[in-house]
């Protein structure tokens, strides 16, 4: 009982200082540093790098080094577990964890990327995709949506889970229209009749490997940040400029 009556009393706190608190970016970010320094003194053991309102109205995101966890405004109770947007079929915690990780941009294998360029073609990132992914297929109407942009496409079938996605890559890696082959293949699995020739899909596996890329859709921005899942444009289009500063022209 008594537990529950502190709880209810930081909850009420913190409802009532939210109520008070006139609208604005400003006071929202004090009433975030009021709730994150709530945590922190109810968990002095525990290093707090970031607290933010989740998407569900009421919880929290708290992000404790590589852990993601999710808890009313009084932190009593935590959750934890991956978030999904079921409507945008995003990984929210997912992309949360990958926010701060970086890896080497892949460089000096452009040359085994098909190569997309939409306006003046300033912002360049490298996508690992696989053409029977669904997440994939997703992801394409919205790369369709942006501009100014160089995609690099690096073919990374998941045969584990899809049997015949080797075969589709190099039958698109193959075609005399790469780019048109890989968008028929991802958008309506209509495949190219399959012609042998020396093509990057094993050596795409391998890299990928190494870079950490575990599921596709995964995206990388020239300054080496990740992006799993299949955002929509908007937000992938904030990610690009994010890191626009950074990257040397």
């Amino acid at each position: 009982m008594i537990e529950r009556l502190k709880l209810a009393v930081a909850i009420g706190a913190v409802v009532a200082s939210m109520a008070a608190a006139p609208a604005g970016a400003q006071d929202a970010g004090a009433e975030l540093e009021r709730v994150a320094a709530q945590f922190r003194a109810q968990y002095p053991a525990t290093r707090f790098t970031s607290v933010k309102k989740s998407e569900i109205a009421g919880l929290y995101e708290v992000v404790m080094g590589d852990s993601v966890a999710y808890t009313d405004a009084g932190g009593r109770f935590f959750v934890f577990g991956h978030l999904f947007d079921m409507q945008a079929q995003i990984d929210l915690t997912a992309q949360r964890k990958s926010e701060g990780r970086r890896v080497e941009f892949p460089a000096e294998a452009l040359a085994n990327a098909i190569k997309t360029v939409k306006g003046d073609g300033s912002r360049a990132f490298a996508v690992f995709s696989d053409p029977d992914c669904g997440y994939c297929k997703k992801l394409e109407g919205e790369l369709a949506q942006l501009d100014n942009v160089t995609i690099y496409t690096f073919l990374f079938p998941l045969d584990s889970i899809h049997p015949e996605a080797k075969t589709k890559a190099v039958a698109v890696w193959c075609a005399a229209d790469r780019q048109a082959a890989w968008t028929r293949a991802v958008l309506t699995g209509t495949v190219e009749k399959l012609v042998a020739c020396n093509n990057p899909v094993n050596d795409n596996l391998v890299l990928g490997t190494k870079l950490g890329v575990t599921g596709t859709p995964t995206l990388i921005a020239a300054d080496g940040r990740v992006m799993p899942g299949a955002a929509p444009a908007a937000r992938i289009d904030q990610w690009l400029n994010a890191g626009a500063a950074k990257v040397a022209k």
